[in-house]
């Protein structure tokens, strides 16, 4: 039974030109960007009277500015603007902060200011931009803290304002802000040492992109140090703005090889040295980091590299006594999250997945469960806020679908869940006291910012509205819009319910049949299918007279550990058949040409593309694979041996997840995409497909980016991408099949 249901009405054409324009992609990716403006990084200062937040340029959606709401005048203005601040020049990156920004995906690609921070008073504001840091008082001008040749990194202000502290050159500092004195608070960076950052796989792999941490009382602050002087060193090659190629080399471990080694300090603002504890834990990761509310100690979560055990320890504040109270264990994989939140009476609100659902749970520190907040067959998506004086926490989550992202409240207590947002569609949220800010988007709306109060999820005031009329940048373009349809296939087992969003062509005619084309991502941690604004390339195809289908495959996000767990030790399979019966769905339909059916993907949706091609060529003609990974053994530790073990492990695992298992199967089309300085999934990957096919003499296309790196960011590189990508699929699939 394929069910069709949430079918996105046609965008209201009232007060829209009579006429509409050609969407081109050229345009697609220009500015002003035809969503709307770029919103990110929303805050709400601590007094509750201002919300912060960053928006593109007008004249460039990738730089960002720093603007504040206020609530009691009920308008937004412009606090920082970057362009002017850097003096009109360009915004110098180190190489260090170009690696975090590719690990942070909400700050790739960005430029400008793409952080900032409130101090808990309320009275100032913090930002990073260009390597230095500045300080921004309520009402005040913008004063730069720091004018140095090195690179600020990870600049935070301590909990009661004193001091702002930052990584510079491997090393961790603090600045006292009454005097501007600087102190030096390590000196044992070197070779492979680092302290106070977060390493590779952290920030890549396990969502952590710091490496210190503040106590409450702000006279202690616990870190990492990091050595990586084991793990093996890649290169590869940036382009300079004149043109000039450098070799970058980089500490990058591969699955079944040396991790960084990471040890936890503790050092004092009186000047004394840090205090290192014994790395009791070799070879495992340091998930997170969390002090406790009174300051007398900070719990820490290590995760085994098997990834199936989470040991949570207390530790004395001093980092001299340590207690092991509570492991959390897996037989598939323990999922990380940031939602450990210490309690002012002592215990620990936390997530976690031992139904098989991520829930909500109170801990005590002797690691007895007190209670049960939240429960079902639905997925918790995140704890937002902890209301401990009102008894209350807010989290988001699914509890309704897959496909709605929704706010809700609950009594630390336990009892009964209310939910809070009430438009279907997809919310994120910051929740402060008394209101939250609703970044909100469905089918038929681009993305609005709107100030809603905490008891009844009613407007206060839009920060952005949004609205798709004449004025919008999206107005010529909407007369021909490719609209949404969602529905439901059954997966390859003809058990499971699979999600899928159809984009149609918005002229299609009776008795004509059309290409089609399959937009998968296909991995672990991925949901591609969400009732939310969807403005990208698939667009394009469709408005050209593609049907494109994005179908949601058993080993995919926000559905449980159950069906994640498909994947484990057996990448490559599961999700290509799931996908195979998505193409069956499509063959099925009297508008779709089923000897026309193509498909594309981006790095783990590259890797489904190249298997789709090479497992199924009688089903997929053409295939465009960008940053695919081609062999699990070139991938990194963390990831790959979460879902695959150690590739030393008995059996063939490795062999069968790969590829080249499978590329003698190859007879269709493939355009083959990479950016030579990828630094996740490294150029590697497609030069040994690129020799193999070779070998083989099976024909394919290539295109490759020099100097850039997974996302294949900036406006030229991605218009010229898209544009190969749209040549390739008229060429191989807009001619009828026999």
């Amino acid at each position: 039974m394929k069910k069709i249901f949430g079918a996105a009405a046609i965008l209201s054409a009232a007060g829209l030109p009579s006429q509409a324009e050609e969407l081109t992609i050229d345009r697609l990716v220009d500015s002003p960007a035809l969503s709307g403006p770029t919103v990110q990084g929303l805050k709400i200062s601590p007094d509750g009277r201002r919300i912060t937040f960053l928006r593109g340029r007008q004249d460039n959606q990738s730089q960002l500015d720093l603007w504040e709401f206020d609530r009691e005048a009920g308008a937004a203005r412009l606090l920082v603007d970057s362009a002017t601040l850097l003096g009109g020049g360009p915004e110098t990156l180190s190489e260090a902060e170009k690696a975090r920004r590719e690990r942070n995906r909400a700050l790739t690609g960005k430029s400008g200011i793409v952080d900032y921070f409130w101090n808990d008073s309320g009275d100032s504001l913090l930002f990073p931009l260009s390597g230095d840091l500045f300080v921004l008082p309520v009402g005040g001008q913008v004063r730069r803290l720091t004018e140095t040749d090195a690179f600020e990194l990870d600049p935070k202000f301590s909990p009661k304002g004193r001091y702002v502290s930052f990584v510079r050159d491997g090393d961790l500092y603090a600045i006292e802000l009454s005097g501007g004195r600087e102190i030096r608070l390590t000196d044992s960076a070197g070779e492979g040492i680092s302290n106070g950052v977060a390493e590779f796989i952290a920030q890549e792999e396990l969502g952590r992109y710091t490496g210190y941490w503040w106590s409450p009382d702000e006279n202690r602050i616990a870190f990492a140090q990091v050595d990586e002087s084991a793990v093996d060193i890649k290169e590869r090659y940036e382009l300079s703005a004149d043109g000039g190629v450098t070799t970058i080399t980089q500490r990058y471990p591969a699955a079944g090889t040396t991790n960084a080694t990471v040890a936890i300090g503790v050092v004092a603002l009186d000047g004394s040295a840090p205090r290192m504890m014994e790395i009791a834990w070799p070879g495992h990761y340091l998930g997170r980091l969390n002090w406790t509310a009174s300051g007398d100690g900070f719990i820490t979560q290590i995760l085994d590299r098997g990834q199936g055990e989470n040991v949570l320890t207390l530790h004395t504040a001093d980092g001299t006594g340590e207690k092991e109270f509570l492991t959390l264990e897996s037989d598939i994989w323990i999922n990380l999250n940031n939602d450990l939140t210490p309690l002012a009476d002592g215990t620990v609100l936390l997530t976690h997945e031992g139904t098989g659902y991520r829930h909500i749970y109170v801990f005590g520190r002797d690691g007895r469960a007190l209670a049960t907040l939240t429960s079902g067959d639905w997925v918790v998506h995140e704890v937002e806020h902890v209301d401990e004086e009102a008894g209350v926490v807010y989290f988001s989550g699914f509890r309704e679908s897959p496909l709605e992202l929704h706010l809700y409240s609950v009594p630390l207590a336990g009892g009964d869940i209310t939910r809070i947002t009430r438009e279907p569609g997809w919310h994120n949220v910051t929740v402060a006291k008394g209101m939250f800010v609703d970044k909100f988007s469905s089918p038929v709306q681009p993305p609005q910012v709107l100030v809603r109060a905490l008891d009844s999820g009613a407007t206060i005031a839009p920060i952005l509205e949004n609205a798709l009329d004449q004025s919008h940048p999206y107005s010529p373009y909407m007369r021909e819009h490719a609209a949404s349809r969602f529905g439901t296939i059954k997966a390859a087992d003809g058990e499971t319910d699979l999600y899928y969003r159809l984009y149609l062509p918005p002229d299609m005619k009776e008795g004509r049949r059309y290409p089609a084309v399959m937009a998968p991502y296909g991995g672990p941690h991925g949901q591609r299918v969400r009732m939310d604004w969807s403005l990208d390339f698939n667009q394009i195809l469709a408005r050209n007279g593609y049907v494109v289908m994005v179908l949601d495959n058993r080993g995919m996000w926000n559905r449980g550990l159950a069906f994640e767990s498909h994947v484990k030790n057996a990448m490559g399979t599961v999700e290509i058949a799931d996908q195979v019966e998505g193409a069956a769905f499509l063959q099925s339909q009297s508008y779709v040409d089923g000897g026309r059916i193509g498909i594309w993907g981006w790095s783990y949706g590259g890797y489904m593309t190249l298997m789709s091609l090479f497992q199924e060529p009688d089903v997929f003609r053409a295939g465009a694979a960008v940053a695919p990974v081609t062999d699990w053994r070139l991938y990194d530790t963390a990831y790959t041996e979460r879902y695959l073990g150690l590739p030393e492990a008995p059996g063939d695992v490795y062999e069968q997840s790969s590829v080249f298992a499978y590329i003698d199967g190859f007879r269709g089309d493939l355009l083959l995409i990479h950016g030579m300085a990828d630094d996740n999934v490294f150029f590697d990957h497609s030069v040994k497909l690129i020799a193999a096919l070779q070998n083989r003499r099976k024909p394919f296309e290539l295109m490759t980016y020099p100097g850039k790196r997974h996302g294949i960011r900036g406006a030229d590189a991605r218009a010229h991408l898209w544009h190969r990508m749209f040549d390739f699929f008229e060429r191989t699939l807009k001619a009828p099949s026999e």
